[in-house]
């Protein structure tokens, strides 16, 4: 069953963050892990929602956790976690 990484996230370093967002594509392939959601335009239909928003689908939970917790996401998470304030959930699909 497919599983979900889900962001929600404010930047408040763009150069850094710009840093560690071009590196995660690549990365998260490596894991079978495919972007559907990066950013892009949103319009606010309720609530007090983030500046950015991630969605990317993995073949199943364990291969998302294993992907959150490589190493190799482990050398950029610094970047992120000092450029932004983010919300990270696994959700599992239908």
């Amino acid at each position: 069953m497919s599983a979900y990484i889900i962001a929600r996230i404010n930047v408040t370093g763009a150069e850094d963050y710009k840093n560690y967002a071009s590196q995660t594509v690549a990365l998260a392939e490596k894991f079978g892990g495919r972007f559907l959601v990066k950013g892009g335009a949103q319009t606010q239909l309720e609530g007090n929602g983030p500046d950015r928003h991630v969605i990317i689908e993995f073949p199943d939970r364990e291969t998302a956790l294993e992907w959150y917790h490589s190493d190799a996401y482990r050398r950029i998470l610094p970047i992120a976690i000092s450029s932004s304030n983010r919300d990270i959930v696994v959700v599992d699909g239908l």
